[in-house]
């Protein structure tokens, strides 16, 4: 497996600084209600917190927009929020970290999706969450490929990331990648299972084991399997690179259809690998972005994987941490994934 100089790390770490990166998705609030279980309900058998910190932060796509600045690169959000006082907050969130609002639209017809997450004795207890789940309006994704096109000659990367939530309708998918590949922009994508097929021509396509089992209908219990699986994929939607996670087993990449190479788990200890997924797609565009070859992205992203499975919460990769981290695991003390 690559070995990183430091010399070479910092040289990506550093072209990355100030990489232009759109992201295109599902925009979401990610509320946090930290506290103490005091005891259990009289009402019924689950724990009474005692909130002591209420915490806003981005969520969904958004998130992975945290994961860029964190690693130096300058996101453009692009997507939706509801005419609510969560969608204020939005914005608010995008003035405190200074990044451009014009590719934020506003959808009358939907709320803005809120996911709040309740700690308690630093354990996940619940989520709540609040949105509707459903296509945009024509008017909305026109809006939206309108402000994709005046901006995508600026960007150095695009990247497409999809909840489900039906901001990345499949007309508007087509129509934003072959813009893409028109400006011979790098484009990565991490999909979810109802448009899962749409992401044809992109440059790097992330899937993970679960949505990659679904959307081919097939069940993947050995290596043989996610090489006839990460094949298919090439016969079916002709990307450059194919990045499979598979969790605590790590990351299988795909440079070609017959060229697979498997890569273990960088976590120590696994405590949350709540937006893990986000970590990984910005990482590896980002290191794409600043020059690094597709194996060295990789490695980076699944280095940061593992460093944000052992917070509790979404918590975005810091690039000194993520630096540090690979100077230190990658002599020897790693295992690939087994079979």
């Amino acid at each position: 497996m690559h070995k990183f100089s430091e010399e070479r790390i910092r040289e990506i770490a550093e072209n990355i600084s100030g990489k232009q990166i759109l992201v295109l998705g599902d925009l979401m609030v990610d509320r946090y209600l930290w506290g103490k279980v005091t005891r259990i309900s009289p009402e019924a058998p689950v724990p009474i917190i005692n909130i002591a910190e209420e915490e806003v932060r981005f969520g969904g796509a958004a998130n992975v927009a945290n994961n860029l600045i964190n690693l130096g690169a300058r996101p453009v959000l692009v997507g939706v929020v509801g005419n609510d006082p969560w969608g204020e907050t939005f914005r608010r969130l995008l003035m405190e970290k200074d990044l451009p609002s014009l590719g934020l639209i506003t959808d009358d017809s939907r709320p803005t999706t809120v996911k709040t997450r309740i700690i308690g004795n630093n354990q996940h207890v619940a989520r709540v969450d609040r949105e509707q789940v459903r296509a945009i309006p024509d008017e909305v994704q026109q809006q939206l490929l309108e402000y994709v096109e005046k901006i995508l000659p600026d960007i150095d990367a695009l990247i497409l990331q999809d909840y489900n939530k039906g901001v990345l309708t499949p007309q508007l998918v087509r129509k934003v990648i072959e813009l893409a590949n028109g400006h011979k922009k790098i484009i990565t994508v991490d999909p979810k299972f109802d448009n899962f097929l749409t992401f044809e021509n992109v440059t790097l396509f992330k899937p993970n084991k679960k949505e990659t089992e679904e959307a081919l209908a097939v069940r993947i219990n050995s290596r043989d399997d996610l090489r006839r699986a990460g094949k298919k994929l090439f016969e079916i939607m002709h990307p450059r690179s194919v990045l499979i996670t598979l969790g605590e087993d790590g990351v299988a990449l795909f440079e070609n259809e017959n060229d697979v190479v498997f890569m273990g788990t960088r976590a120590r200890k696994v405590s949350d690998v709540s937006g893990a997924g986000d970590t990984v797609i910005a990482t590896v565009t980002a290191a794409l972005a600043g020059g690094a070859a597709l194996k060295e992205a990789v490695m980076l992203a699944n280095f940061a994987a593992g460093i944000v499975c052992e917070e509790v919460g979404v918590v975005p990769i810091r690039k000194e941490k993520l630096i540090r981290s690979v100077l230190a695991h990658q002599f020897g003390e790693e295992q690939d994934a087994p079979n």
